[in-house]
């Protein structure tokens, strides 16, 4: 009688004790902000499998302000623990990486399953955007052109489309640094490897308008040094059928009418950088040149004289004003 009393009396008490502890354990995590003894570990590599050091993971209780924080290991491999029971959001972090967003629900009493995370390179624009490095790099080549170290500038663009094959406008970089310098051949080389980029050949494909109006400008530019006004016209006006509202195109294509005296041809695409952007001197200036040329006076001292409004501190003015006077004694 006395030992089943003793085990009488025991039992009751445990059992009720372990009912409290029970109870009460919820309240414990809620009142540590959704903390607890659960814990998450795993591997994060990238695309081709390889381990992934010094990778950031935050994980974010989705009920709670709780947040805790880990890092990769040399081997890729993470553990974070001390999370309650509930739903995380695991955010992955590294340079040079697509940030990776993952929620995953916790268990405190079982064993999380380990997880395999799989992180994709950042590439293109985006990439670049965050190399720092690179950036000034970048810059440091286009001063090289504006310095006249042309080989030196060439260098680095290399590199960078090396690094960023994706970014295939720096080739216009490197045309550009290969025209000053007289390197005709990479030049026309690098302007053609732009425009295949730029005008795809796939229908309904977009182009890339900027990039294909410079390249083929290079080419214009590249034809006219040569003395290849039929290649320089076609060059620029295939820019100008990419983009009509391009004033730039349409004048090039105008300067070189001009210069081979296809007068009425050249006031043409003189009047339409003009009806493009009125407010742009430079068209008012040449086609008062070549109503000139045709002897058609009014013309003539119409577009000067607005060349001149536009533009009063321009350097030409003063010859423009010139011309100007002179006309008018041959009208009278």
């Amino acid at each position: 009688m006395i030992k089943k009393s003793i085990k009488t009396s025991w039992g009751r008490p445990a059992l009720a004790g372990l009912v409290l502890v029970l109870i009460g354990f919820p309240l414990v995590l809620r009142a540590q902000g959704g903390l607890g003894r659960g814990r998450i570990s795993g591997d994060i590599r990238d695309e081709s499998g390889a381990p992934i050091e010094g990778a950031r993971i935050s994980a974010q209780n989705l009920t709670v302000a709780a947040v805790l924080e880990g890092t990769s290991d040399k081997k890729g491999h993470f553990a974070i623990a001390g999370l309650g029971t509930g739903m995380w959001r695991f955010t992955v972090v590294k340079e040079g990486y697509v940030t990776l967003v993952k929620e995953l629900e916790v268990r405190q009493l079982k064993t999380n399953p380990p997880v395999d995370l799989v992180m994709k390179k950042v590439t293109g624009m985006a990439a670049l955007q965050t190399d720092n490095s690179v950036l000034q790099a970048f810059d440091q080549g286009n001063a090289f052109i504006e310095e006249g170290k042309y080989d030196e500038a060439i260098k680095i663009f290399d590199e960078f489309l090396a690094k960023y094959p994706e970014v295939y406008q720096t080739r216009l970089n490197i045309a550009s640094a290969c025209l000053k310098k007289g390197d005709l051949v990479r030049a026309d080389a690098e302007f053609k490897a732009v425009l295949e980029k730029a005008v795809p050949a796939q229908e309904g494909a977009k182009p890339d308008k900027a990039a294909a109006i410079r390249a083929l400008s290079g080419l214009g530019e590249m034809a006219l040094a040569k003395g290849d006004f039929d290649a320089a016209q076609k060059n620029f006006a295939q820019a100008l059928q990419i983009s009509p509202e391009d004033e730039a195109a349409a004048y090039n294509v105008g300067e070189i009418f001009f210069s081979n005296q296809k007068l009425d041809e050249a006031i043409r695409y003189f009047e339409m950088a003009i009806q493009i952007k009125s407010t742009w001197p430079k068209p008012y200036y040449k086609l008062g040149l070549v109503y000139l040329n045709k002897g058609d006076f009014p013309k003539a001292l119409e577009n000067l004289n607005k060349f001149v409004e536009l533009d009063p501190r321009n350097p030409e003015v003063p010859n423009v004003k010139n011309t100007i006077a002179a006309i008018e004694k041959m009208k009278k």
